[in-house]
């Protein structure tokens, strides 16, 4: 078991986009089960490999007492939206009301390199999506409305722990948001 350190908000690398895994090897084994363990430890609904670090396309999660991970994940959104409060481990404290699809559609890899695709819906499709918005360099504040956008960083800058990883950047989400904008 290897639990690894949870990167902050601020910290550069979640907002850079992760680069597609190649090789499926020893390596790729050992990022998956510190992601599991430190998903597990947190505890959280999901993982993904730059909240620890590392700027490769991997992400864990744990919904309903399944543990799964995906590797080089493509999403296919369902049109119709789910809202509902939604939290990350790398901004502590705090959950807030965020539109995301209600199903997803999620081909990749397992950490062997066998074709895999995942089908999931409500906490699931929001643990997927919100994961694979990591692999992008997308945070789920990004995805609030301004309204809501603003009252989140008022609460990340009032919280103990903020500034410890450097100043925050906004980003725009590269996926298709058709649908999930109030």
């Amino acid at each position: 078991m290897s639990i690894q350190p949870i990167r902050l908000f601020g910290d550069p690398i979640l907002r850079t986009t992760a680069i597609e895994v190649v090789d499926f090897d020893k390596e790729l084994h050992r990022l998956v089960q510190d992601l599991t363990d430190t998903m597990l430890d947190a505890p959280g609904s999901g993982l993904a490999a730059p909240q620890i670090g590392v700027g490769l396309r991997v992400f864990t999660w744990n919904v309903e007492g399944e543990v799964g991970h995906l590797v080089n994940p493509v999403l296919d959104l369902s049109d119709e939206t789910q809202d509902g409060d939604e939290g990350c481990l790398s901004i502590p404290g705090l959950a807030i009301d965020c539109r995301r699809a209600l199903s997803v559609v999620a081909k990749g890899f397992d950490v062997h390199g066998e074709p895999v695709t995942i089908e999931g819906s409500e906490l699931l499709a929001r643990a997927i999506q919100h994961e694979t918005d990591h692999l992008d360099g997308v945070l789920f504040v990004d995805r609030l409305t301004p309204e809501l956008r603003k009252q989140a960083m008022k609460e990340i800058r009032e919280s103990e722990w903020f500034g410890l990883s450097g100043a925050p950047t906004i980003k725009v989400s590269p996926h298709p948001t058709k649908g999930l904008a109030r």
